[in-house]
């Protein structure tokens, strides 16, 4: 296995695992922790849940995350909408979910 066929398949494991912290919440919505704050988190589900948006406010602040994400026969694709890739990997990382709906 070539250095480029490594990387490529961690990139492919790495996506993976983010769609399965995303299925941590529970279509609909949510509550969450991060960075000892208090989000509302609402997941909807489309395309036979091959299509995900997540939206995450802060509750009684400003921070907001906001996603989609799209599972294809190519593969599977992270879309942040107007923000760094890195602030919507870091939540999706470090939340800890406060509802009693985590799978």
């Amino acid at each position: 296995m070539t250095l480029y066929e490594i990387l490529a398949l961690l990139k492919l494991n790495f996506k993976i695992m983010l769609r399965d912290r995303l299925h941590r919440f529970p279509i609909g919505y949510s509550e969450v922790a991060y960075k000892n704050k208090k989000y509302g988190v609402t997941r909807t589900d489309y395309n036979l849940g091959k299509s995900i948006k997540l939206y995450a406010e802060e509750l009684g602040g400003n921070d907001f995350i906001s996603l989609n994400y799209y599972s294809t026969a190519k593969g599977e694709c992270l879309k942040p909408c107007e923000m760094p890739e890195q602030k919507v990997i870091a939540f999706l990382m470090d939340f800890v979910n406060l509802t009693s709906h985590e799978k």
